[in-house]
């Protein structure tokens, strides 16, 4: 193990998911743009942040290099539409004040990781990080049968961000270049929405009360900084501990939730909580013994 990466692995990681953990709190001040409207915005202005900071670095080269190796483009468009779907996502539940139940997606995040860690990238699994994944799977298992619904949303947002770091990690690029190409790949997608919507009347990116257009500038911003962390953070670390520092994200989302917004929260997702705390624990134990050995005597 490489001490200096993965702590400077854990760094990035840890900006990362402490920027998304305030998410629900400065996104809950742009409620009345439709979440898509939204995702638009973010996208847009995110490009223009990533770009400017090419400029600034002189990156360009190295960026457009990347662009030309075969098969980049396609992973990183791959990758921009699992986010993108994940961004989505997460504003609608938002908007839809189902915050406690987007923290709970992003809890299991970290599981999601680990199986797919294992079952793609070949990382094996001790008893520990089993017992881990058994108690996700517990977890949601009781949301079907306490709930009588399985947590679609909360399903949706674990899995595509899952996915997404994946397909992150195996794409040879640096953090602020992919993002780039990233945000890029989205542009033909939303730009003919809003071309759609502006053929309507409705004007995604203008048209918006002064505040309200600062905020979604500085959404873009904010959405390009925390990527270009947890991209640096993926290129440090293996799979299930990029998976494991994700756990301060939806626990400052659920606190939010819960302390904040007051959204009610059943005594019978307690336990589904109580199952996946209990994994992430337990898999945190896990990683810090194998840390703990592979230091030199």
């Amino acid at each position: 193990m490489d001490k200096g990466k993965t702590l400077a692995g854990i760094g990035f990681g840890l900006g990362a998911y402490g920027i998304w953990g305030f998410f629900p709190l400065f996104f809950r001040q742009l409620g009345h743009v439709a979440p898509l409207d939204l995702l638009c915005n973010r996208a847009v202005w995110g490009c223009v942040f990533v770009s400017l900071v090419l400029t600034a670095r002189r990156h360009w080269a190295s960026t457009l290099a990347a662009a030309r190796r075969p098969g980049t483009l396609l992973r990183l468009t791959l990758a921009a539409l699992l986010v993108g779907a994940n961004w989505l996502a997460f504003l609608w539940a938002v908007d839809q004040h189902q915050v406690v139940a987007s923290s709970l997606g992003y809890f299991l995040t970290p599981l999601v990781n680990v199986l797919l860690g294992m079952l793609v990238l070949k990382e094996r699994l001790n008893a520990k990080e089993w017992a881990s994944v058994g108690l996700a799977v517990a977890a949601v298992g009781n949301e079907f049968f306490a709930l009588g619904s399985l947590p679609w949303i909360s399903l949706f947002l674990g899995a595509s961000f899952g996915l997404y770091g994946l397909v992150r990690k195996q794409v040879a690029v640096d953090a602020i270049s992919g993002l780039w190409l990233e945000t890029l790949s989205l542009m033909p997608l939303l730009g003919a929405y809003t071309l759609w919507q502006a053929a309507h009347g409705h004007g995604v990116l203008t048209g918006f009360d002064g505040l309200t257009q600062v905020l979604l500038v500085a959404a873009g911003g904010l959405t390009a900084l925390p990527l270009m962390l947890f991209a640096a953070a993926t290129q440090r670390l293996n799979l299930a501990t990029v998976g494991m520092l994700m756990y301060i994200n939806p626990t400052l989302q659920f606190l939010t939730a819960v302390l904040i917004f007051d959204e009610p929260l059943q005594p019978a997702r307690l336990g589904t909580f109580g199952l996946i705390w209990a994994g992430l624990l337990l898999y945190s134990w896990s990683g810090w013994t194998k840390y703990r050995q592979a230091r030199p005597a």
